[in-house]
């Protein structure tokens, strides 16, 4: 094989895997960055970083460089403008980020349902009063949505967006989901058996939603809502961290068994969450009530390639 075929395809673009080994270095320095100037910042003007201001921080600290990012991947590899990004508001955009609110809260609480009616968890509610459950609903919801844009950017923007125009769509959902569920292991009380399967799977399941819209904001919707409901409303840990949501509306009880309800780890480490996210893909797929970006649509076919 000839250099210039090796970097570059019969388009005359930088082959899909050069393009992600670009991406994945230049998220590293941009975040790096963004990291070190939100430090300065904060130390600047003298706000404590601890409790929700980290948390909301760090969420804008990977939003900002992962859209950042995405967008000078588009322009320098593809000739693509902003709108290939995936955060445009599209026709029908306000109902796809509408839609996966409903359908992402429904299916954490079908979850849920699933262990409190073999008594795995049980419900009860919060006795601190309405104002520190009125700002936790309310703080934890700006941190939600923040952290899940974050997420959603970084995992189904540029690398799943440039291997789906490359009609690699099914390598793109591979190589997002699984490191999506990796980088997770790395959190408070990660199991490597249902905490990796379950958050390869809600990869999967929100890799769809992109798919199915080609854009960013169905699954946004459904990441946002099913981790505030679970935090926020219901009072279990996200991923092993229930430090977002410190005064939830209900209070929930682990009475196990822990491969159903997931432990200590939040209800994500179990088969409940197995069951729930299968079906949930399946609606998403299926479902005739978003809206599809065609503008993405036309751009991934006038720029798809041959790897």
């Amino acid at each position: 094989m000839e250099v210039h075929n090796f970097f570059v395809n019969r388009e005359g673009h930088l082959r899909s895997a050069w393009r992600l080994i670009f991406f994945a270095i230049a998220f590293l320095v941009c975040a790096k960055l963004f990291e070190a100037i939100a430090s300065l910042a904060t130390a600047a003007v003298g706000i404590p970083r601890q409790g929700s201001v980290e948390f909301l921080i760090g969420a804008l600290v990977l939003l900002s460089s992962a859209t950042l990012v995405s967008w000078g991947c588009s322009a320098i590899f593809e000739e693509l403008s902003f709108r290939a990004v995936g955060w445009w508001p599209h026709p029908g955009w306000w109902k796809n980020l509408l839609f996966g609110t409903v359908i992402g809260a429904a299916s954490l609480l079908l979850a849920a349902g699933l262990t409190a009616i073999t008594r795995g968890i049980t419900f009860s509610f919060n006795q601190s009063g309405g104002t520190p459950i009125g700002k936790t609903l309310i703080v934890s919801a700006a941190i939600f949505v923040l952290a899940g844009a974050g997420e959603e950017a970084l995992f189904r923007g540029y690398p799943l967006q440039t291997l789906t125009r490359a009609k690699l769509a099914w390598l793109g959902v591979l190589l997002t989901s699984v490191p999506f569920a990796v980088v997770h292991l790395a959190n408070p009380n990660a199991t490597v058996g249902f905490t990796f399967v379950n958050t390869a799977v809600a990869g999967i399941w929100l890799a769809v939603a992109y798919l199915r819209t080609r854009s960013l904001w169905l699954p946004l919707g459904l990441h946002w809502a099913w981790n505030w409901t679970q935090a926020s409303l219901l009072g279990l840990p996200v991923s092993g961290i229930s430090r977002i949501a410190p005064a939830p509306l209900l209070h929930a009880m682990n009475a196990g068994p822990d491969w159903l309800t997931g432990g200590a780890y939040g209800i994500e480490g179990g088969a409940a969450c197995t069951v729930v996210l299968i079906v949930s893909t399946l609606v998403v797929w299926r479902t005739k009530f978003v809206s599809r970006n065609d503008d993405n649509l036309a751009r991934a076919a006038s720029t798809a390639e041959t790897e």
